[in-house]
This record gives structure tokens, sequence and C-alpha cells, in this order.
């Protein structure tokens, strides 16, 4: 009896001491934000160029989805393969398409537009520097051992925002620019495409988890008529938007402690906005402070992208 008391005794101590694991903390469906967040000029100035309004690019990618079975079948088995609920996908094609451009009418124009990549003269390049020979450069090389294409991708990100944006190296001056917007759109800045409207940088980044979970072939950055077939097939998008969104999810559970997996706002307004690891490592600072402070911590918010996906949330579940 004294032996089994010793034993549950330290089996007690034992549990004890070891590291608890605190629980994220939950982000509540919903909009944090009572109106919506204004919305960018260069959004507005488009959608006025293009002779429409934000509620008629709504409904116009609503329709796309509400009379396409098939893409709401593609999308829930892109969801499915990344654990993440199907909202989350929806909510990133309806923020794109109301704010960036317009959907297709039908899901085949996607495909037509697609098979137009390969046979596209594309390159990614700055100043007919391909960008395959610009992450040669030395100042690279801390990125060398860096085997998942996210971490890779990221660093060289990274590497380009402190050497390289707004400066001259080796005699060659470089714009004060997004490392995607200088060498990624080889059309014009701040293009997108596909049902996803992804960049290619980020497809790049996400490709060795794609290649694990859905199988598709990895891609290279040499090979930018591929990266564009991609971006524009829905089949091949798909995992990619899943995977973005993916991403962010666990980056906010990680590193903030924060649970945004209810909450597909936030998961768009990420996805409208990108770097989803530096911006919860700066939510977490903030938190931190808080803390320190004693007062409430924040929670992760909707921009005007994600308030406009919780605010039709239900229209939009009614669909699935």
């Amino acid at each position: 009896m004294k032996k089994r008391s010793l034993l549950a005794a330290m089996l007690f101590a034992l549990l004890s001491s070891a590291p608890q694991t605190n629980a994220a903390t939950a982000v509540p469906p919903g909009n944090r934000n009572a109106e919506q967040p204004s919305v960018p000029g260069a959004s507005s100035r488009r959608t006025t160029a293009g002779n429409t309004t934000f509620d008629a690019k709504y409904r116009k990618v609503f329709a796309l989805l509400s009379n396409d079975s098939d893409l709401r079948a593609k999308i829930r088995k892109a969801a499915s393969a990344y654990g993440i609920d199907p909202m989350h996908i929806v909510g990133a094609i309806v923020g794109e398409h109301t704010y960036n451009v317009d959907a297709y009418d039908r899901l085949q124009t996607y495909y037509v537009k697609a098979v137009s990549y390969l046979s596209s003269s594309l390159s990614f390049s700055y100043k007919g520097e391909d960008i395959t020979e610009f992450v040669e450069r030395p100042q690279f090389s801390s990125c060398e051992g860096m085997r998942d294409s996210y971490d890779l991708w990221s660093c060289r990100e990274s590497v380009w925002n402190r050497q390289f944006r707004g400066k001259t190296v080796d005699g060659k001056s470089f714009p004060n620019d997004r490392f995607s917007a200088t060498f990624f759109q080889p059309f014009y800045a701040g293009q997108t495409f596909g049902i996803g409207q992804l960049n290619p940088l980020t497809a790049l980044q996400m490709t060795d988890m794609v290649h694990r979970v859905s199988g598709l072939p990895k891609l290279d950055a040499g090979d930018s008529n591929d990266v564009y077939k991609t971006i524009m097939d829905p089949d091949l998008t798909l995992p990619y938007v899943a995977a973005t969104l993916k991403t962010s999810i666990d980056a906010y559970r990680s590193i903030a402690g924060f649970d945004i997996s209810q909450n597909p706002g936030v998961t768009a307004t990420l996805y409208n906005i990108g770097n989803p690891e530096a911006r919860a490592y700066a939510l977490k600072a903030e938190n931190e402070r808080r803390r320190a402070a004693g007062e409430p911590e924040k929670l992760p918010e909707e921009n005007y992208y994600g308030w406009l996906v919780n605010e039709k949330l239900d229209e939009l579940k009614a669909m699935f």
C-alpha cells in the first residue's frame, strides 16, 4: 500500500513539473468593428474605373459560386485536404473579387486563361536580371540551408527588404517596393490572377506544402509560365489558396496564441494583407505590453475586406 502511495506521489510530482501547454484563445465569429473599416482609395478607383460598384462585384462572385456546384465541390475538397472550414476559401475568393477584380461569369474562363499562359513569354526578372540569378547573390547566403519553400522564399523576401529595397547595391538601384511587385509581376504592379487572386511569390512559398498534401508538382521560379498556369487553373490553385489560409491559422495559433479558425473574416484579412507570421509576432508583442500594463488583450481584427466576409457569412454558408 505504501509502495502504491509512493508511486502515486512520484507520478503526481512528475506531472506537476511537466511544462503545461496553454490552449489558444478562440477568436469568436463575427466582426470586432461595428462599422466597416475604410476601403483603400486604390480599390475604390479601380471599381469606379470599371463602371461598377462593390455590391455589384460581390453579387457577381456570389452568382459564380452559387451557380456552379462543381466549383463548390472543389472548394470543399481543398478545404478538407488542409483541415480548414470551406468558408475560409470562400471568404478569400469573395474578398478578392469584390475589392480587387471582377469574377468571370463562368469557371471555364479560368481554365482557358490558364492554358494561354503556357504559350506566353514571361519571366520573373528586374532590369534583365532573372530571379534565379538574383537569389544567387551573396546577400542570400543565410537562406541556403532552408529546405521548405515557405521558409526559403520568406527568408529571401526578408533579405530583399533589409538589403535591397530602395537601395543601390553593386551599382544597381532597386525600387522601394515589395519583392513580389519587383520580380514576380511581369505585366504590371499589383497583379494577381485566378479564382484565388494569388501572386506568384505566395505560390512559390506554398509549393512544398501543396506538394506534400495534394501531390501536385513543385513550382520552379525559373518556369514562370507554369507558375501562372497554376495560379489560373482552379483545379491547381485552390490547394494553394487553402495552404495559404492554413499557414495563417497555424501562425496565429503557434505565435500569437489565437485560434482564428472560426473567423473567416480574420483569415480573409490575412489573405489580403499577407505576412501572417510577422503580424502574429506584432500582435504577440502588443499583448505582452498590454498584460504588463494590466490592460485587456487585443484580439485579431478584420479589415474592410474581412469585415465584408463576416457580414455576408450567413448568406455564403447557405450555399454550402
